[in-house]
């Protein structure tokens, strides 16, 4: 029988219990009930008539017509009520006697057969009322021996089923808890064996299948596993590039021989070790294992002396997620770490800065040349000139400048890319910063009819950073914002203390800038598309020349609101 058959059963049986017990005592209810209502209804009854009769027969001698009609009625509900044997023969008496009394006269004769006959009458209700009850007693008592020995029995039944039927469900199952943790810790050889014929046997002949299927899977794929291990230890020791792999527990698992000569290791010291222990032992792994976002960072290229020459490589941390069939979230099982040699890559870099510095630096004094030119062209001591050659000189004079800017930028970008910036860091007035890049400015303010508003607090702060550099940051983002803002508006110029930091922050309300290109503003040669033309390294050399001092950029854009460039420097 089945598992679910038996319970079944076992449910039915209660359901059988309830209702059998119910049933009875509704019976027995149902009888006493009964036996109650007769009582009722055929003795007590009676014994108000007669009692009613003899009452109104002492009023026969003082009001006749009244008693008599009194008496008449109870003479007729009793007539309607004989239920005892005898009771008839003494109810037609009664009538007999009342008939006599109305067509004789009354007399006290007469009135005590009248009592005499309702006493007879009440004597055999008296005697059917114990009778009755005496039957009642005994249904009540037979009731209760059934219900107690109904109850008894299905009692120690349903105890039975309660003794035995946990365990025999619940022992099987932690059988079976048992032989799944041997299987877990890889003891393939576990057999369940119940000899029964329910869905525990049908589970146990299941888990062995699966036992045996994973035996199999164990001993015929071991081979295979270890060819393939070999087969990918191979690939990666051919590769041409450093590669480590590391598991989740931050256990180093294999390191091609590239990233051994490299780290000046043997395998022994670095595979199946913890990766932070070697990162004490030896600097070069304690760069590599750094997470992203921290100094070093995979953005950054490492130098490596090899064979007395500096050599750069690149480096990516790969992360080897996994997803087990039937899990919604996905498990990080490691990391790989690929270094890449950019060496040749760092070279031509470096040759094009030194070339744009050189050429940026050559164009200086022709640029310088044709300035004074226009300078001399536009005095009017030189010479008069008509309105078509002042347009003319005009736009040379603008396009001169833009190139002037141009070179001027391509210098500091040549002096960032080589790492060459110089920096004077010393105790600065932020007030005198802000002055200076307002009279820098101050022109094409006016030019354009946008006001500088200045909001600066108390005086006596002051911040560690380098003035000129710091002046060449906030000019660039006062000219951004002028450029941008409609006419007759504000630029917003504020500096405040934040974190034990000097922020300061140029706000503009301008058409304002899409949320996709905030994160690209900064890098060198972008531009947002759709806006002014402009050389797209202003923003990336500030950027620079903060982050050179210790400090950190930002901005904040809504389109059709403006946009908020900020820089913060340390207070000093």
């Amino acid at each position: 029988m089945r598992i679910k058959t038996k319970v079944a059963f076992g449910v039915a049986f209660l359901f059988f219990v309830i209702i059998t017990v119910g049933g009875l005592g509704l019976y027995y209810l149902s009888q006493l009930s009964n036996d109650a209502k007769n009582i009722l209804s055929n003795n007590y009854e009676s014994l108000v008539y007669t009692q009613r009769i003899i009452k109104k027969s002492d009023s026969l001698l003082i009001d006749s017509l009244m008693a008599a009609e009194e008496i008449e009625k109870n003479i007729s509900l009793q007539e309607q009520n004989v239920t005892e044997s005898g009771e008839q023969q003494a109810t037609v008496e009664l009538r007999q006697v009342f008939e006599r009394i109305k067509n004789k006269g009354i007399h006290q004769e007469e009135i005590n057969a009248l009592r005499k006959a309702c006493l007879k009458i009440q004597d055999l209700n008296m005697k059917a009322i114990v009778l009755k009850n005496e039957i009642t007693q005994a249904t009540a008592s037979q009731a209760s021996t059934y219900v107690v020995i109904i109850l008894t029995i299905f009692s120690l039944i349903a105890f039975s089923f309660i003794i035995n039927f946990p365990g025999y469900v619940a022992n099987p199952i932690v059988q079976l808890t048992q032989s799944i943790k041997s299987i877990a810790g890889k003891n393939y050889e576990e057999r369940l064996h119940f000899d029964r014929k329910d869905e525990f046997e049908e589970l146990a002949d299941a888990f062995n299948q699966m036992a045996e299927k994973l035996d199999e899977y164990e001993h015929s794929n071991l081979a295979n596993i270890l060819f393939e291990k070999k087969r990918i230890e191979t690939i990666i020791n051919r590769m041409s590039d450093p590669v480590i792999g590391l598991d989740n527990r931050k256990k180093v698992v294999f390191a091609n021989d590239q990233a051994l000569l490299l780290l000046n290791l043997t395998t022994h010291q670095i595979v199946d070790r913890y990766a932070p222990d070697i990162a004490v032992e030896n600097d070069l792994f304690r760069t590599l294992i750094k997470p992203n976002g921290q100094a070093d960072s995979d953005s950054e290229l490492i130098k490596i002396a090899i064979d007395g020459k500096e050599n750069y490589f690149s480096k990516e941390n790969v992360g080897i997620r996994y997803k087990p069939t039937g899990e919604k979230e996905i498990v990080n099982i490691g990391q790989v770490i690929l270094l890449k040699n950019v060496t040749p890559y760092k070279q031509l870099d470096l040759a094009k800065t030194n070339f744009i510095a050189t050429i940026s630096h050559e164009l200086k004094t022709p640029i310088a040349s044709l300035q004074m030119c226009i300078k001399l062209l536009q005095d009017s001591r030189v010479g008069s000139l008509n309105a078509e050659q002042q347009s003319i000189l005009q736009t040379l004079n603008d396009e001169t400048s833009r190139l002037s800017k141009l070179t001027n930028e391509l210098l500091d970008l040549s002096q960032v890319e080589t790492g060459n910036i110089k920096l004077d860091i010393k105790k600065t007035d932020p007030n005198h910063i802000v002055n200076v890049a307002l009279e820098a400015v101050k022109f094409q303010g006016e030019r354009k009819k946008v006001k500088v508003d200045v909001r600066t607090p108390e005086e006596g702060t002051f911040f560690l950073g380098d003035a000129d550099k710091t002046t060449w940051v906030l000019v660039n983002l006062l000219t951004n914002a002028i450029r941008y803002s409609p006419e007759d508006s504000n630029v917003i110029l504020k500096y405040e203390t934040q974190n034990g930091s000097m922020k300061f922050s140029v706000e503009d309300f301008g058409p304002g800038i899409e949320k996709q290109y905030l994160s690209k503003l900064f890098e060198k040669f972008f531009q947002v598309p759709g806006s002014a033309s402009g050389t797209g390294l202003g923003l990336a050399i500030s950027k620079e020349f903060i982050e050179a001092q210790g400090g950190t950029v930002s901005v904040e854009s809504e389109i059709g609101k403006g946009s908020i460039f900020s820089f913060q420097l340390p207070i000093g």
